[in-house]
């Protein structure tokens, strides 16, 4: 077998239906950074200085809400959390802040790690994943 053909993620492209709400989301309430904006586009860049999104701005809503079980696409994106108590204080800020839940923190199979699931703004499924010890 040879060796990998690329080398990790340079950047994520996501489309959403509220653009300003969505990037809010990465930035106030996860803490990273708006790279850029490109108001043609229009898109919101944004980065937590490991991995970069690209949040680009639909241009009609569409008209079938996107079924992970009947869709082509994104399932969710998985954000990795290196601490048990931030993705508890995660759940916290996301929960009253108005964020949609889908699930709260929970073991990850038999554990040690414990995942959660959230909507962002426009309606993409993030998941944060805390690995364990």
């Amino acid at each position: 077998m040879s060796a990998p053909m690329t080398s990790g993620t340079h950047h994520i492209g996501l489309t959403v239906s509220r653009l300003d709400e969505s990037a809010d989301f990465f930035t106030s309430t996860l803490g990273w950074k708006e790279v850029k904006r490109n108001a043609q586009y229009p898109a919101v860049y944004v980065s937590d200085g490991r991995i970069m999104l690209s949040l680009w701005a639909i241009k009609k809503e569409p008209s079938i809400p996107f079924d992970r079980a009947r869709n082509v696409g994104l399932h969710h994106l998985a954000l990795l959390v290196e601490r048990e108590d931030v993705l508890d204080t995660l759940h916290d800020r996301l929960a009253s802040s108005g964020i949609e839940i889908e699930f709260s923190p929970e073991p990850l199979g038999s554990g040690p790690a414990r995942h959660m699931m959230c909507r962002e703004p426009s309606g993409v499924r993030v998941e944060f994943i805390w690995p364990g010890s």
